[in-house]
């Protein structure tokens, strides 16, 4: 499969390539299996075709066990690109920021959430009533009130459902914005559209790596990086949502 885009910015595809590769360095592990690589360079990327199916409940458990073991392969620091890579890290096509944080909670406030806020109140999807709730939960993430003693985890770090394929030998991921980060927000992106046999990944997931107590509750907040992305492009209605989440996140203990 070619994927080209003269206009792509600056080595956009190479990024791309990049994150795959160090997704795939976990497949050694029992990690999730990841496209491979054909050619990359400038504008373009060839990626190897997959042929899709209907998953299947075992896919499903499958997918989410390997999953807990790509993220256990862990990363650098928090916003940490993949290792070796030098280059700049997308989310779509917007810039995505490097870190090499020890906290958490600064990590995503500042590099996930807060880039996104400016280009959603410019594009009318975030009204100044709705920015001022998501920056009140901000300010807890910020002061590390979420932080715990979880590792920085190998992300895939744009997790929606589109970018898990089915084959029939399981599933196989593609187009990541692979960073360190926290795994929960792995899973809160896979859950945020919805995804077929979810409740299965994520029995699995939890039997293979247990999360821990009242991640359900941390869902919101975990949603806050990509509904915030979302808002900046695509319309008011993620705003809403960014500012329901920021709600949910403000209630937490």
């Amino acid at each position: 499969m070619l994927k080209e885009h003269p206009d792509a910015p600056a080595r956009f595809f190479e990024a791309e390539a990049a994150g795959l590769s160090w997704l795939a360095e976990a497949e050694r592990d029992g990690g999730a299996r990841v496209v491979r690589v054909a050619d990359v360079g400038p504008g373009r990327i060839e990626l190897e075709e997959i042929q899709e199916t209907r998953p299947s409940a075992g896919a499903a458990r499958a997918f989410g066990a390997a999953l807990a073991a790509t993220h256990a392969a862990g990363a650098a620091a928090f916003g940490a690109p993949p290792d070796g890579w030098d280059g700049p890290l997308f989310i779509g096509r917007r810039p995505l920021p490097v870190a090499r944080e020890d906290s958490w909670g600064l990590f995503y406030a500042r590099d996930r959430v807060r880039p996104y806020l400016d280009p959603a109140v410019a594009a009318g999807n975030l009204t100044a009533e709705q920015r001022e709730v998501v920056d009140a939960a901000l300010e807890r993430v910020e002061a590390g009130d979420f932080d715990d003693d979880e590792p920085p985890a190998r992300l895939h770090g744009d997790l929606w459902t589109g970018n898990v394929l089915w084959s029939p030998e399981g599933a196989v991921l593609i187009d990541p914005a692979a960073h360190g980060g926290h795994r929960e927000t792995d899973l809160a992106m896979l859950a945020l559209f919805g995804a077929p046999g979810l409740d299965d990944i994520l029995a699995a997931y939890d039997a293979a790596r247990p999360l821990r107590a009242a991640w359900r509750e941390r869902v919101p907040l975990h949603q806050l990086h990509p509904l915030a992305v979302h808002a900046a492009g695509h319309g008011p209605s993620y705003g809403a949502a960014l500012a329901d989440a920021a709600r949910a996140t403000l209630a937490l203990r």
